[in-house]
């Protein structure tokens, strides 16, 4: 018998985005729960959550995670900007910060725009703020797509109607052929 994969339940999210909310922490989902939280209901299994923030919100949200467990988990992309802390439980949040100046223009780190950062979403009936469903489609483009995200997309672009991105082609061309069993 393998072992079971270290997973982020939505019931971890929620615990985690009412700490950083309770600390005054402002913070957005992004990816596979951001796209979940949009749908309304839980599509698969994550293994992360990836949350959006100011970085002025680092120190605290250090301060907070680590008196949780949670420590600096090492990757080749790790930035001031964009880490990754876990726990013994295996359970990974994937932080993206960025800075607005006073006009609302990136000045530092993720290149999220103010308009990235108003969606609105439920996990387990529990109100969450999120990437919305036009810009998550977008950031699941220029970069090597694996079925995860074409489910992912798919199913956004089926509820908000929106347009499948070109790199998703080939994954239509092989999901007509598995709906014909």
């Amino acid at each position: 018998m393998q072992p079971t994969k270290p997973e982020m339940t939505a019931e971890d999210v929620i615990k985690i985005i009412k700490l950083l909310e309770q600390n005054a922490i402002e913070v957005y989902i992004d990816g596979g729960w951001g796209v979940d939280a949009l749908l309304g209901e839980q599509t698969r299994r994550h293994n992360d959550l990836d949350i959006a923030m100011p970085h002025k919100f680092v120190p605290k949200l250090r301060e907070l995670l680590e008196a949780k467990g949670y420590k600096d988990v090492p990757r080749d992309d790790t930035r001031d900007c964009n880490f990754v802390m876990g726990d013994e439980g295996g359970r990974l949040i994937d932080i993206h910060t960025y800075t607005f100046d006073e006009n609302g223009k990136n000045i530092f780190g993720v290149a999220y725009e103010p308009h990235h950062l108003v969606g609105t979403g439920v996990i387990n009936g529990y109100p969450i703020k999120c990437v919305p469903p036009e810009v998550s489609v977008e950031f699941h483009k220029g970069y090597n797509v694996d079925e995860d995200d074409y489910r992912d997309v798919k199913a956004l672009c089926e509820r908000f109607n929106i347009s499948m991105p070109k790199e998703y082609e080939k994954f239509v061309k092989e999901d007509t052929f598995n709906t014909s069993d």
